[in-house]
Protein backbone atom coordinates (compact mmCIF):
# COMPACT_ATOMS: atom_id res chain seq x y z
CA UNK A 1 0.00 0.00 0.00
CA UNK A 2 1.43 3.51 -0.96
CA UNK A 3 1.39 5.88 2.01
CA UNK A 4 0.40 9.51 0.56
CA UNK A 5 3.42 11.88 1.66
CA UNK A 6 1.91 14.67 -0.59
CA UNK A 7 -0.67 17.29 0.08
CA UNK A 8 -3.33 16.98 -3.24
CA UNK A 9 -4.54 20.61 -2.55
CA UNK A 10 -1.37 22.48 -2.21
CA UNK A 11 1.63 20.28 -3.65
CA UNK A 12 3.21 20.51 -0.49
CA UNK A 13 4.95 17.36 0.71
CA UNK A 14 5.54 16.51 4.00
CA UNK A 15 8.41 17.27 6.03
CA UNK A 16 8.19 13.57 8.07
CA UNK A 17 6.69 10.50 7.15
CA UNK A 18 4.64 10.14 9.90
CA UNK A 19 2.59 13.56 9.25
CA UNK A 20 -0.74 12.92 8.64
CA UNK A 21 -2.14 16.40 7.84
CA UNK A 22 -0.84 18.89 5.53
CA UNK A 23 1.18 21.88 7.35
CA UNK A 24 -0.10 24.17 4.84
CA UNK A 25 -3.53 23.51 4.56
CA UNK A 26 -4.73 20.72 6.80
CA UNK A 27 -5.56 18.43 4.14
CA UNK A 28 -5.02 15.18 4.81
CA UNK A 29 -2.11 13.51 2.91
CA UNK A 30 -3.89 11.49 0.50
CA UNK A 31 -7.42 12.86 0.03
CA UNK A 32 -9.04 15.16 -2.50
CA UNK A 33 -8.53 19.21 -2.97
CA UNK A 34 -11.91 20.56 -1.29
CA UNK A 35 -13.93 22.16 -4.45
CA UNK A 36 -13.67 25.79 -3.59
CA UNK A 37 -9.71 25.41 -3.42
CA UNK A 38 -7.55 26.86 -5.89
CA UNK A 39 -5.29 24.09 -7.58
CA UNK A 40 -1.77 24.13 -7.90
CA UNK A 41 0.57 23.91 -11.19
CA UNK A 42 3.15 21.95 -11.97
CA UNK A 43 6.26 24.60 -12.28
CA UNK A 44 7.93 22.89 -14.78
CA UNK A 45 5.46 22.34 -17.58
CA UNK A 46 2.49 24.71 -15.75
CA UNK A 47 0.11 22.42 -15.88
CA UNK A 48 -2.51 21.96 -13.69
CA UNK A 49 -3.64 19.51 -11.46
CA UNK A 50 -6.94 17.65 -11.90
CA UNK A 51 -9.71 17.87 -9.37
CA UNK A 52 -8.24 15.07 -7.79
CA UNK A 53 -5.03 16.39 -7.36
CA UNK A 54 -3.25 14.37 -9.29
CA UNK A 55 -1.58 15.13 -12.73
CA UNK A 56 -1.45 11.73 -15.41
CA UNK A 57 1.87 10.05 -15.64
CA UNK A 58 4.88 11.20 -18.37
CA UNK A 59 6.26 7.60 -18.35
CA UNK A 60 3.19 5.25 -17.94
CA UNK A 61 -0.37 5.53 -19.33
CA UNK A 62 -3.29 5.86 -17.02
CA UNK A 63 -1.07 6.49 -14.08
CA UNK A 64 -1.87 9.53 -12.42
CA UNK A 65 1.01 11.46 -10.08
CA UNK A 66 1.10 13.92 -7.31
CA UNK A 67 2.94 16.90 -8.04
CA UNK A 68 6.21 16.14 -6.34
CA UNK A 69 6.52 12.69 -8.36
CA UNK A 70 5.23 14.76 -11.11
CA UNK A 71 8.45 17.01 -11.22
CA UNK A 72 10.79 14.00 -10.64
CA UNK A 73 9.15 12.60 -14.22
CA UNK A 74 10.74 15.89 -15.46
CA UNK A 75 13.89 14.80 -14.96
CA UNK A 76 13.31 12.18 -17.62
CA UNK A 77 10.95 14.17 -19.75
CA UNK A 78 12.27 18.33 -20.09
CA UNK A 79 10.55 20.50 -21.24
CA UNK A 80 12.91 22.10 -23.42
CA UNK A 81 16.67 23.39 -22.77
CA UNK A 82 16.16 25.09 -19.40
CA UNK A 83 20.09 25.53 -18.83
CA UNK A 84 20.48 26.95 -21.85
CA UNK A 85 17.93 29.70 -21.07
CA UNK A 86 19.40 29.98 -18.10
CA UNK A 87 22.33 31.67 -19.74
CA UNK A 88 20.32 34.64 -21.56
CA UNK A 89 18.88 35.29 -17.88
CA UNK A 90 19.73 38.72 -16.28
CA UNK A 91 17.91 38.65 -12.77
CA UNK A 92 14.57 37.94 -13.31
CA UNK A 93 14.75 38.90 -16.76
CA UNK A 94 15.52 37.38 -20.10
CA UNK A 95 17.72 38.75 -22.67
CA UNK A 96 17.09 38.22 -26.45
CA UNK A 97 19.48 39.45 -28.69
CA UNK A 98 18.87 43.93 -27.82
CA UNK A 99 15.68 43.60 -25.97
CA UNK A 100 15.00 42.42 -22.47
CA UNK A 101 11.56 40.88 -21.05
CA UNK A 102 10.40 39.05 -17.91
CA UNK A 103 12.24 35.24 -17.49
CA UNK A 104 8.85 33.67 -15.98
CA UNK A 105 6.59 35.11 -19.01
CA UNK A 106 8.76 34.14 -21.62
CA UNK A 107 9.44 30.37 -20.03
CA UNK A 108 6.07 30.14 -19.65
CA UNK A 109 5.17 31.42 -23.45
CA UNK A 110 7.98 28.81 -24.84
CA UNK A 111 6.85 25.72 -22.55
CA UNK A 112 2.95 26.31 -23.44
CA UNK A 113 3.18 28.08 -26.60
CA UNK A 114 0.11 30.61 -24.97
CA UNK A 115 1.69 34.35 -23.61
CA UNK A 116 -0.75 33.93 -20.25
CA UNK A 117 0.96 34.92 -17.35
CA UNK A 118 -1.14 32.33 -15.49
CA UNK A 119 -3.96 32.58 -13.10
CA UNK A 120 -4.09 35.84 -10.84
CA UNK A 121 -1.33 37.05 -12.19
CA UNK A 122 -0.42 40.56 -13.83
CA UNK A 123 1.42 40.64 -17.65
CA UNK A 124 4.22 43.12 -17.95
CA UNK A 125 3.87 43.93 -21.62
CA UNK A 126 6.90 45.06 -23.62
CA UNK A 127 8.49 44.69 -27.07
CA UNK A 128 9.04 40.86 -26.72
CA UNK A 129 5.74 39.88 -25.01
CA UNK A 130 3.97 42.06 -27.86
CA UNK A 131 6.19 39.88 -30.36
CA UNK A 132 4.89 36.85 -28.55
CA UNK A 133 1.52 37.49 -29.01
CA UNK A 134 1.94 38.45 -32.45
CA UNK A 135 3.75 35.11 -33.24
CA UNK A 136 0.49 33.46 -31.27
CA UNK A 137 -1.68 35.16 -33.06
CA UNK A 138 -0.36 35.63 -36.93
CA UNK A 139 2.35 32.93 -37.09
CA UNK A 140 6.00 33.23 -37.20
CA UNK A 141 5.66 35.17 -40.80
CA UNK A 142 2.40 36.72 -40.45
CA UNK A 143 1.70 39.92 -42.36
CA UNK A 144 0.47 43.03 -39.88
CA UNK A 145 -0.78 46.12 -41.27
CA UNK A 146 0.79 48.94 -39.65
CA UNK A 147 3.78 46.60 -39.07
CA UNK A 148 7.35 47.96 -37.57
CA UNK A 149 10.56 47.12 -38.15
CA UNK A 150 11.61 46.85 -34.75
CA UNK A 151 8.40 44.45 -34.33
CA UNK A 152 9.69 42.29 -36.92
CA UNK A 153 13.15 42.28 -35.31
CA UNK A 154 11.74 41.23 -31.94
CA UNK A 155 9.00 38.59 -33.56
CA UNK A 156 12.64 36.86 -35.63
CA UNK A 157 14.83 36.88 -32.41
CA UNK A 158 11.89 35.12 -30.48
CA UNK A 159 11.19 32.92 -33.23
CA UNK A 160 14.78 31.67 -33.15
CA UNK A 161 14.53 31.73 -28.85
CA UNK A 162 11.47 29.42 -29.74
CA UNK A 163 13.30 27.17 -32.10
CA UNK A 164 16.46 26.65 -30.20
CA UNK A 165 14.44 26.11 -27.16
CA UNK A 166 12.36 23.32 -28.44
CA UNK A 167 15.85 21.37 -29.43
CA UNK A 168 15.71 20.15 -25.78
CA UNK A 169 18.76 19.59 -23.49
CA UNK A 170 22.04 19.01 -25.39
CA UNK A 171 24.03 16.33 -23.72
Amino acid sequence: MLIETVCLQCGTPATQSRGAFCRRCGLPYGQAPRATAELPSCPICYQTVDDDGRVPSLDRSGMRLDLVNHRIEHERHPVGDDDWLETLRQGDRIRIERWTAPFETVRRYLVTGQVNAGRNRQLAHDLIVTAMTQIARWGPNGLILGDQPEWQAARAAVVTLMERYALGRRT
